[in-house]
């Protein structure tokens, strides 16, 4: 049946078919944070040598080297400056650079630097400072900044990775949409007692991992910031999100390099990996890291994404893609979970690292079916990277 057959008009389920609006950073600014009068809002961006980068912003000299703090100069820098916040009546605009942490969601050193070379605080003189803190940089900082900023107050957003494509696609869309999808889509999850994944490998063999949830209330990522309360939106948005309470079985891992790996879990925790193809030598290096730091290896994290959106070739947009979904590895604090950075043997270790897998990531395995128990009601809801007709019905409530 074809998505025309079953879906109302205003459902598109095919990015190629969806036309995305002009970003406009006053939109954005306004949907996500509104109330924004009278807010003062910043720019913080990573780099390895912070002090050197930053001053009279010489990183503009090699965009290339650094093409996200390019954008971010170019996109929210200058237009704050050039209008945007007088529009919203905010003041502020600086920009500020602390140091890369090399680790998806590691803790931040405290120095950072002002563009006319000064040496400061973000505890002294970033987060007390500022209503809207804008993190734009290569590393997440989203668990980081979600821990300071139930601390000092601030509202902010983090997005880490940030290019072309997602500035016109996910940062352009309608984030009341957004939240209104995630929330149907939420509401078609929530109070899951169990979530089973069928992995399929080209050669046809299909390994299953269940992820046991214990009837816990679902949570999403749906880019309101909203009010006056301290919160981070991770953008772009449109997230539906579980914290495992257990989990069993195998799934497979594509590596940095393309290496494929199995992966065994027991007692929500990855134990061990095999290969199925690729370098033995990165398993080997799996491995030693699971033995000498068993937490690197639970399970923190069981996510869906709930937007159409083309391929950015960043996880942090195309784990968003409706039809995906994904685990994560390491803390998960700031997802309301258990695993804090003191559990870790090292503080380097104490990431928070995504598996995602989408048919441009993971082109050698197919997630073949994902299904929900939810006390007695069974639900399928992915099938080969499609969303099932139950979430399809979700959406169109």
């Amino acid at each position: 049946m074809s998505s025309t057959e079953i879906l109302p008009s205003s459902i598109i389920l095919n990015p190629e078919d969806r036309k995305f609006p002009e970003f406009s950073l006053t939109k954005l600014l306004h949907s996500v944070f509104d109330p924004t009068e009278g807010c003062r809002i910043c720019i913080i961006t990573d780099f390895e040598e912070p002090s050197k980068e930053i001053m009279g912003f010489e990183f503009l000299q090699s965009p290339e080297k650094f093409a996200v703090q390019v954008k971010a100069y170019e996109e929210f820098f200058c237009k704050l400056k050039d209008g945007v916040m007088k529009e919203l009546g905010m003041s502020g605009g600086e920009m500020f650079a602390y140091h890369a942490t090399n680790g998806s969601n590691l803790d931040m050193k405290d120095e950072c630097f002002g563009v006319d070379g000064s040496v400061l605080s973000l505890d002294q003189n970033i987060y007390p400072e500022y209503d809207i803190i804008l993190c734009i940089s290569d590393w997440s900082a989203t668990a980081p900044l979600t821990a300071k900023c139930k601390d000092f107050g601030f509202r902010g957003a983090t997005m880490h990775g940030l290019n072309d494509i997602i500035l016109n696609s996910g940062l352009s869309v309608d984030y009341n949409q957004v939240s209104s999808d995630a929330e149907k889509l939420r509401l078609a999850m929530t109070g899951a007692d169990e979530i089973e994944i069928d992995f399929t490998l080209d050669e046809g063999k299909t390994l299953t991992a269940k992820l046991f949830l214990d009837g816990q209330e679902a949570q999403k990522s749906h880019g309101l910031c909203r009010g006056k309360a301290p919160d981070i939106a991770n953008l772009p948005a449109g997230e539906v999100y579980f914290v495992p309470v257990d989990a069993v079985g195998q799934f497979p891992m594509k590596y940095h390099d393309g290496t494929l790996g199995l992966l065994d879990v027991k007692d929500r925790n990855i134990y061990c990996s095999t290969l199925i193809e690729g370098d033995q030598a990165i398993i080997d290096e799996h491995n030693e890291r699971l033995n000498d730091d068993p937490v690197t290896g639970t399970l923190g994290e069981l996510g869906f994404g709930t937007q159409v959106l083309p391929v950015s070739g960043a996880d942090i947009q195309d784990e968003k893609v409706l039809g995906t979904c994904h685990l994560a590895t390491g803390r998960d604090d700031h997802l309301g979970g258990d695993i804090i950075p003191e559990m870790f043997k090292t503080h380097q270790n104490s990431t928070h690292d995504d598996i995602l897998f989408a048919p441009h990531k993971t082109p050698n395995f197919d997630i073949s079916q994902v299904r929900m128990k939810r006390s007695d009601q069974f639900e399928i809801l992915i099938e080969h990277f499609k969303p099932s007709q139950y979430l399809i019905n979700a959406l169109s409530q």
